[in-house]
């Protein structure tokens, strides 16, 4: 990655490369239990399924009251600076009925040497991001384990980046800006069985509340490895524009997705 400029022109584009800008949160809904059929084998039925998106992200943000600074970051930069992140999601269904949660944490640190080591000697960044969709859903369409469903429900994001002076007469001050906003979305997600185990899988749904706006797209194709167990590989973008006392988050997210689901 590119080293960061620490002089105050340019903490902008330390923000610029924070995980509240590039959201390597991402939420990827697995959204149906592949080997689920409502008519034989009725009752309520869950899914677990951790996964990965490597997304790249670019767009506009702006924190600390600084002019809003244009971003373009690929996920092999992203993943450098990486101290954890976490994504999964839960669903449970009955008959026609679903709920369902997907979340992602993320945290990323970097620090830089300031360039003129007078006051500080370092800036370090550390950035904090949440991304969750809660909802449930209703199959408008079900013929054995294919299911077309309508769903809707609520999207959470909170972003949150601390810059901290390291070394030098301001040694230890730090500053933090972070907002959270919900948004109300709704859409349609399917599964589709080409065989008895290879599938394809898709979602969309947008909407809008605390941010002008606020979606989600991907398509994926699954295979059924046993009863309990799947993979799904596909890929994904997810976009929203929130701007709200000078913090701007306006922002498109988009990379491969791999993972895992577990039936029980």
């Amino acid at each position: 990655m590119k080293s960061l400029s620490v002089s105050s022109i340019a903490l902008a584009s330390l923000l610029s490369l924070s995980p509240s800008t590039r959201a390597a949160d991402a939420i990827v809904p697995l959204p149906l239990l592949p080997g689920y059929n409502s008519e034989a084998d009725p009752g309520w039925h869950f899914s677990a399924s951790p996964y990965l998106w490597a997304a790249g992200v670019d767009g506009t943000v702006g924190q600390f009251g600084l002019p809003p600074a244009s971003l373009d970051s690929k996920f092999s930069n992203i993943i450098n600076e990486l101290d954890f992140a976490f994504m999964g999601m839960v669903e449970g269904r009955n008959d026609r009925f679903s709920i369902f949660s997907d979340v992602i944490y993320t945290k990323i640190s970097m620090s830089d040497a300031s360039p003129k080591g007078i006051l500080t000697q370092n800036i370090g960044v550390t950035s904090q991001t949440f991304t969750g969709f809660f909802g449930g859903g209703y199959s408008v369409l079900a013929n054995g384990r294919d299911h077309l469903d309508v769903i809707a429900g609520a999207r959470v994001w909170y972003a949150s980046t601390e810059l901290s002076l390291q070394g030098g007469p301001l040694n230890g001050i730090s500053r933090t800006d972070s907002a959270t906003w919900v948004n109300a979305v709704a859409g349609v997600r399917g599964t589709y069985f080409l065989s008895d185990a290879l599938y394809l899988t898709g979602w969309g749904n947008v909407g809008a509340g605390q941010a002008k706006l606020d979606w989600d797209v991907a398509a994926a194709v699954g295979y059924q490895i046993k009863d309990s167990l799947s993979a799904v590989a596909g890929y994904r973008a997810l976009g929203v524009n929130y701007s709200h006392d000078g913090f701007v988050f306006d922002v498109v997210q988009q990379g491969p997705i791999l993972g895992l689901v577990y039936h029980f």
